[in-house]
C-alpha cells in the first residue's frame, strides 16, 4: 500500500525585490517519511520551509495536506494544519521552566491546570524516548536539552508534519545519536518530518528521501539508499566536487605559540578559561573542539589580545629575532609592533572581523592603512586583493565596492577568510570559518587552511563538525567548561572518543589522552 502524501508543493515560487528565492519548487513528503532538503547557501532551503510555516507568503503557487489545498498565512495558520517548524535558533524564555516554555501561549476552554499539562508533556516525552526534566529552567539547559524544548513545543501542539532546521549544528555525536533515534521513533509513528542541514553523511544515514535545491530551482528528489555524497554534491552544485580533505604529514615541526595556565573569568563570576595549556607548531592544523560556550571564543580572544586573563602566559617563539614574547595582556596593535604575525578569524563576522557598511575594498584596507606614510590612502593593493579573494573563493557579490552588509553570511565569511590568510600569518585562528557555508565553499576554505598548513603557518581551527576535525586536523584540543579535557591524535582519535571528552568537566592538567598527542 502505497504511502498517503502528508504535504505536497506545488510550483511555489517567492521574490524579494529582483531577488527571485525560490522558483516554481515542487515536491511531496509523505507520512511517516524523513525528507532531507539540500542546497548551497542561498539555494532557497529556509525560505521554503518559512512558507510551510507560515513566516512568509509564496508569491505564486499553492501547498497542500493531507491531499487539501490550504492557505497558511501565519504561524497559527501552520499549527492549525498541523505543521510545527524547529528553528535554529530557540526561540524560548530563558527564566521560565521547561513546562512553562511548551504550554506558554496555548488556550484551554476546560481552564488552565498545569499539573495536567504536566502530565501530557511526560507522556509525550516517553512516547517518543525523550529525556526532559520539566521543572529545569532554560537558563540551566544545554543545547540539546533546549532543543527537546522546542521539538516538545510543537509536539504539544499535535503537529503531524516537523520541519527542523540545522538541527545538529551544535550536538555532541552522542546528542545527536539520540535525536536521531527520537526521529525513527516519530517516523514509526506516522510523522512526517523534514530536515534541512548540511551535512550530507547524516543524511545518508537518517533519511529516506534528499530534495535538492539549486538558486531556487527544485532539481529533484532521489531514494537516500540509492545515491551517495559524491551525486548529491553534484546535484546541489551543479558540478562535480571533490570531497576529499588532504592532510598532509609535515616532517618538520616548530613550537610557534605555547599557551601556558592560562584563565580568565566574566563580570559574573563565571570561570571562562581555567588553566588551559597547549602547543601549537608549525606546518601543523590544530583543531578545537567542544559544546559550545566551553570557552573557545575566549581561548581566540587570549591569543588575539582581545581578552584580559588573571594568570598564565601566551609565548610567542619569533623565529626572525630567536625571542620569546609573552602576548598576554598586549593589545592587537602591541602584538603587531613586536612583529608577530597573527591572523585571526572570530566566530562573531560582522561584530568584531569586518565593517557592515565598508565595501570589501576598504574591509581589506584595514589590516594595511596604518602602513601609509602619507595623508592619502592607497587603494591599488587593496582593490587587487579584493579582486583575487572574489575569484579564488568566488564571492557572489555584485563588485568589489559592494558594502558587506549586503552579502550573503556565506559571501562574508569568504571576504573575512581571504584577507586574513592574504596577510601572510605565521599563526592562522579560526572560529567556525565555515559555518553557514554550503559543502562546496566549505572544502574551499579546508584547502586553503591546508595551503596555510603546508607554507609552515601554525593553524588553529575551531570547529564544530567532528568528522571534519578529525579528517582536517594533526591534533585535536578538547574544551569542556573552560578546561582542557584532552589533546588527542586527529589521525587516530574517533568521534566517539571526542564526545565522551566535550562532556566532561574537564583536568587542569590534561596532557595526554587516548591517541597519544602530547600538548
Amino acid at each position: 500500500m502505497e504511502q498517503q502524501i502528508a504535504l505536497e508543493l506545488k510550483n511555489i515560487t517567492k521574490t524579494f525585490g529582483s531577488v527571485v528565492a525560490n522558483k516554481d519548487v515542487s515536491l511531496k513528503v509523505k507520512k511517516g517519511e524523513i525528507l532531507s532538503v539540500l542546497g548551497e547557501n542561498g539555494s532557497g532551503k529556509t525560505t521554503l520551509m518559512n512558507m510551510v510555516s507560515g513566516i512568509y507568503y509564496p508569491d505564486s503557487g499553492s501547498i497542500c495536506v493531507n491531499g487539501e489545498e490550504v492557505q497558511i498565512a501565519s504561524p497559527k495558520d501552520a499549527f492549525r494544519y498541523k505543521i510545527g517548524m524547529i528553528h535554529q535558533h530557540f526561540k524560548l524564555v530563558n527564566v521560565f521552566t521547561a513546562a512553562e516554555n511548551i504550554v506558554l501561549g496555548m488556550k484551554d476552554e476546560k481552564g488552565f491546570r498545569m499539573s495536567r499539562y504536566v502530565e501530557k508533556i511526560k507522556e509525550i516525552a516517553a512516547q517518543y524516548g525523550f529525556e526532559l526534566d520539566t521543572d529545569k529552567k532554560i537558563y540551566e539547559m544545554s543545547v540539546s536539552e533546549k532543543q527537546t524544548v522546542e521539538i516538545m513545543k510543537v509536539l504539544f501542539r499535535g503537529a503531524d508534519i516537523l520541519i527542523l532546521d540545522e538541527p545538529t549544528a551544535v550536538l555532541t555525536p552522542q546528542e545527536t545519536t539520540k535525536l536521531f533515534q527520537v526521529l525513527r521513533n516519530m517516523k514509526k509513528d506516522g510523522k512526517s518530518i523534514i530536515i534541512i542541514t548540511h551535512k550530507l553523511h547524516e543524511v545518508l544515514s537518517l533519511s529516506d528521501n534528499v530534495a535538492v535545491l539549486r538558486k531556487g530551482e527544485y532539481i529533484g528528489t532521489v531514494k537516500t539508499s540509492e545515491t551517495n555524497e559524491s551525486e548529491l554534491t553534484e546535484m546541489m552544485v551543479g558540478k562535480k566536487v571533490s570531497l576529499n580533505i588532504e592532510r598532509s604529514q609535515e616532517k618538520r615541526r616548530k613550537d610557534i605559540l605555547t599557551v601556558e595556565n592560562i584563565s580568565c573569568t566574566s563580570r559574573d563570576g563565571v570561570k571562562l578559561l581555567d588553566k588551559v595549556s597547549f602547543t601549537a607548531r608549525s606546518g601543523e592544523i590544530l583543531g578545537i573542539a567542544g559544546i559550545a560556550g566551553s570557552g573557545q571564543r575566549e581561548l581566540l580572544e587570549a591569543i588575539a589580545g582581545l581578552q584580559r586573563l588573571e594568570n598564565g602566559e601566551i609565548l610567542y617563539h619569533n623565529s626572525k629575532t630567536q625571542k620569546i614574547e609573552n602576548l598576554r595582556d598586549k593589545t592587537p596593535a602591541e602584538i603587531r609592533q613586536l612583529g608577530v604575525r597573527l591572523a585571526f578569524v572570530p566566530e562573531d563576522r560582522l561584530g568584531m572581523g569586518l565593517v557592515g557598511n565598508m565595501d570589501i575594498v576598504d574591509n581589506m584596507m584595514l589590516r594595511s592603512y596604518k602602513k601609509g606614510k602619507s595623508l592619502f590612502l592607497h587603494r591599488k593593493k587593496p582593490r587587487t586583493l579584493a579582486e583575487e579573494v572574489i575569484e579564488k573563493l568566488e564571492v557572489v557579490t555584485p563588485s568589489a565596492n559592494t558594502p558587506v552588509r549586503r552579502l550573503s553570511g556565506g559571501n562574508v565569511q569568504k571576504v573575512l577568510v581571504g584577507r586574513e590568510i592574504a596577510s601572510a600569518p605565521t599563526v592562522l585562528m579560526a572560529a567556525y570559518p565555515v559555518r553557514g557555508l554550503d559543502i562546496n565553499s566549505s572544502y574551499t576554505i579546508y584547502n586553503l587552511l591546508n595551503d596555510q598548513k603546508k607554507q609552515g603557518v601554525a593553524v588553529i581551527f575551531v570547529g564544530e563538525d567532528l568528522d571534519v576535525l578529525l579528517e582536517l586536523c594533526d591534533r585535536i584540543l578538547v574544551l569542556g567548561s573552560g578546561r582542557v579535557t584532552g589533546i588527542m591524535d586527529g589521525r587516530n582519535a574517533t568521534k566517539e572518543d571526542i564526545g565522551i571528552l566535550m562532556t566532561k568537566s574537564g583536568s587542569a592538567n590534561s596532557k595526554k589522552t587516548k591517541g597519544g598527542a602530547q600538548s
